[in-house]
């Protein structure tokens, strides 16, 4: 709180004495700069920067001048492009460093580039490639950071990501597809937003408004009479609305026939109070008809309409939706940069363990492949409005930030910026560079994970109480505990199957059994410290029970830091139900079969589908590389069960492909005179979605729900299909369906001789 007010005082002060505040810190600013100029200012106070620092726009730069060096001034103008929105020139001049802005905001972004390159910085022009680039904001309880913020905190984060480019946030409505309210909040929801809003008109930056059509039906009169009285409650309370962003679903499902009108009347509602700000629609979660009926409204062109906004939960692909959209209206990408599975960019072949242990949520860091999803979609999007859930994704948010000005910005160089200001360390680069990659491949063979925390805790002495340092801690160290601990748990079923193998069930519990050695149970220790101190000095809710967090998916994975990462429940529970037969011969069956594993006779094949190092039949399509959005591509997934509740690891994974894809399994080079058999195992999470199975085009198993889950299915494949010695396993979900595209999963497969 003092510092906020200490910050209030600078900006005062810089209204009404600005000589006085040039001649005490050199920074010099025209005698008439506005508010949001002057706002600016107040970045470089707050990083205490030195020296003679002249900040104000361009065509003000001169009257700020004298003798020589406003000579050189003119003289190097002429060499600088026309004034471009928010574009920004740094120079130097004598001993004079000119910060200079096309218009106000780019005084902003100009301070923001010094400020992340330092004293040293190099002299730049730099104009903004994308005109969009906002970061989502929600104050609510599902959030895993946000719904613990004050407004000092909130305008630090706003500061922030201005320093890296961004010109907006985009805020979520108080009624949403969440809670009404969070236990963490530090004021109520409506008075944090008008907070937020009136913060972006300080600073000159775009205040857009997320607001869900939430009613049951707008076709019934009174449904829709209350949602436009509440609409219009909320718009004429915010200070400032720059644009106003309503998704057809996810949340919410009105149909685009009844969205269309209802929108068209919040927006004459909204443009009395806010009478310049934009209209942006998005079909998400529409099914195939909708979304030509969607096209079919957008192509009246609707003149209160701005633009379209792609997110996640879109049928048609990006590229598809900017050909079908009248060309008149822009398209924004809202790219979900904050989640890692069971998402809109899942890791690519993300090894089960991380993701049974660090979820959906968890600190991700992804420079890399951030960047090539910026590269791949830039040269259809106007802009982006990146979906986050809080600060897990801190890093991603000022990788977008910058590549909405450059998308071709070295991500090594963002990342130093990031260092360079957060921690006064550039070479914090490295160390994040290196998270990236400790989820490359398979976690016992990565042997650059320990490598990682070894780094981590070198630079830990230097960076104390540092949030930022201590999430990226906090992965290394959750990083490396996973490895450690799978390692071990691997030898520990190994030594159970064993000793199964030779009928000694009390020694396969014993192995099972064993406690985790000093130096995993030390790693554990550290996660749980750092939690504490992420929660205390950046509201971060890494647990459920200790922090508040609203559910172990919404980033609380420090729940799951015990999760079993073997079959030690479903063994036990097997060997429970062996010792309790009476017959000895029943008691020798069943115990010879599971001491088996998943073993195949001679001739046949297994995958353990969402594993991706034994799923050698699995036909994976482009993969991320093309496809990041895995449009075409198969997906390594995991369900909401773990070992823990007797599922075996086999079980929890599944693969899985979205809306009319199949799942494709190929097989060659079979023997033609073998008759096969199918053995399958159907799990996931809990979809209800039916399935149809094919082989070589021939229906095997028409659409059928699951019944159970897991549930076990065996087929006879007939021998006429397999005579050439190949064969091609599909599974589809009915075509045109909307929603997330998600539900149709396979996590066992056998082919057997018969």
């Amino acid at each position: 709180m003092a510092r906020r007010m200490w910050r209030g005082l600078i900006l005062l002060v810089l209204l009404l004495a600005q000589p006085a505040l040039a001649r005490e810190n050199g920074v010099i600013t025209a005698p008439h700069a506005t508010s949001q100029a002057l706002a600016a200012v107040t970045l470089l106070e707050a990083r205490q920067v030195y020296g003679s620092v002249v900040v104000a726009r361009r065509d003000e730069v001169a009257g700020l001048l004298s003798g020589a060096d406003k000579a050189l001034w003119h003289t190097r103008l002429k060499a600088l492009p026309p004034l471009t929105p928010e574009a920004y020139t740094v120079m130097r001049i004598g001993d004079r460093l000119i910060v200079a802005g096309d218009d106000d905001r780019g005084i902003l972004f100009g301070v923001g580039y010094m400020l992340r390159k330092g004293p040293a910085a190099p002299e730049t022009h730099a104009a903004p490639q994308m005109a969009f680039r906002a970061h989502q904001i929600g104050y609510r309880f599902k959030n895993n950071s946000y719904d613990a913020f004050t407004l000092a905190m909130f305008e630090q984060q706003v500061r922030d990501l201005a320093v890296f480019g961004a010109n907006g946030v985009q805020w979520i409505a108080p009624v949403s597809d969440d809670a009404s309210a969070s236990p963490l909040f530090t004021t109520a929801p409506l008075d944090m937003a008008i907070g937020v809003s009136g913060l972006m008109k300080t600073y000159g930056l775009d205040f857009d408004l997320y607001y869900p059509q939430m009613g049951d039906d707008y076709t019934k009169p009174a449904t829709r009479a209350v949602e436009l009285a509440r609409f219009e409650d909320l718009v004429k309370r915010l200070p400032k609305v720059d644009a106003l962003y309503i998704p057809g679903g996810d949340p919410g499902h009105t149909q685009p026939d009844v969205l269309f009108p209802l929108v068209a009347a919040e927006v004459a509602i909204l443009h009395r109070y806010h009478p310049k700000a934009t209209v942006w629609l998005s079909a998400q979660g529409f099914d195939k008809a909708q979304y030509e009926r969607f096209y079919a409204l957008l192509a009246k062109e609707p003149d209160w309409l701005t633009g379209v906004f792609f997110g996640p939960q879109s049928r048609d692909p990006l590229p598809v939706q900017r050909a079908r959209i009248p060309a008149r209206y822009k398209l924004i990408f809202y790219p979900d940069i904050a989640h890692t599975m069971h998402a809109q960019f899942p890791v690519p072949q993300w090894d089960p363990a991380f993701a049974l242990t660090e979820g959906r949520e968890p600190v991700n860091p992804q420079p890399r492949a951030q960047s090539h999803i910026v590269r791949h979609f830039a040269g259809d999007i106007d802009g982006f409005v990146t979906y986050s859930e809080g600060v897990n994704d801190d890093v991603n948010k000022m990788v977008w930030s910058q590549l909405g000005w450059h998308a071709n910005t070295d991500s090594d160089a963002i990342l130093a910026d990031y260092g360079r200001y957060f921690l006064g360390d550039p070479g914090f680069a490295e160390a994040l560079t290196a998270l990236e990659r400790n989820w490359d491949g398979p976690v016992a063979g990565n042997d650059g994970i320990e490598p990682t925390l070894a780094l981590f805790e070198h630079m830990a002495p230097a960076h104390p109480d540092n949030w930022r340092f201590e999430m990226a801690w906090y992965r290394a160290t959750y990083d490396a505990y996973v490895r450690r601990r799978v390692m071990a748990e691997r030898v520990r079923e190994a030594q159970a199957y064993a000793a199964l193998r030779t009928g000694d069930m009390p020694a396969a519990r014993l192995a099972l059994a064993a406690t985790d050695t000093a130096d995993i149970t030390a790693l554990r220790t550290r996660l749980f410290e750092l939690a504490g101190k992420l929660y205390s000095h950046i509201g971060l809710q890494l647990s459920v029970k200790l922090y508040g967090a609203s559910a172990i998916e919404r980033g609380a994975n420090l729940d799951r830091v015990d999760v079993s990462l073997n079959d030690r429940v479903w063994l036990t529970r097997q060997m429970d139900e062996i010792e309790a037969l009476k017959a000895p011969l029943q008691r020798s069956v069943r115990l010879k079969a599971l001491a088996g594993g998943d073993v195949t006779p001679p001739g046949g094949f297994y995958d353990d589908l969402g594993d991706p190092g034994h799923e050698p039949h699995l036909v994976r399509g482009p993969g991320f590389a093309s496809d990041p959005e895995m449009y075409e591509s198969a997906i390594d997934g995991i369900a909401d069960m773990t070992p823990d509740d007797g599922w075996r690891k086999a079980w929890v994974t599944y693969a899985e492909t979205l809306y009319e894809v199949p799942i494709t399994l190929r097989y060659d080079r079979l023997d033609p005179e073998t008759a096969y058999r199918l053995k399958i195992v159907y799990a996931g999470e809990g979809y209800a979605l039916p399935i149809r199975l094919t082989a070589n085009g021939v229906v095997l198993r028409d659409f059928s729900e699951r019944t159970s889950n897991p549930m076990t299915v065996e087929l006879d494949v007939p021998q006429a299909l397999t005579r050439h010695g190949e064969l091609t396993l599909e599974w589809t979900r009915p075509d045109g369906l909307g929603g997330s595209g998600r539900g149709h999963q396979v996590a066992q497969v056998w082919l057997l001789p018969r």
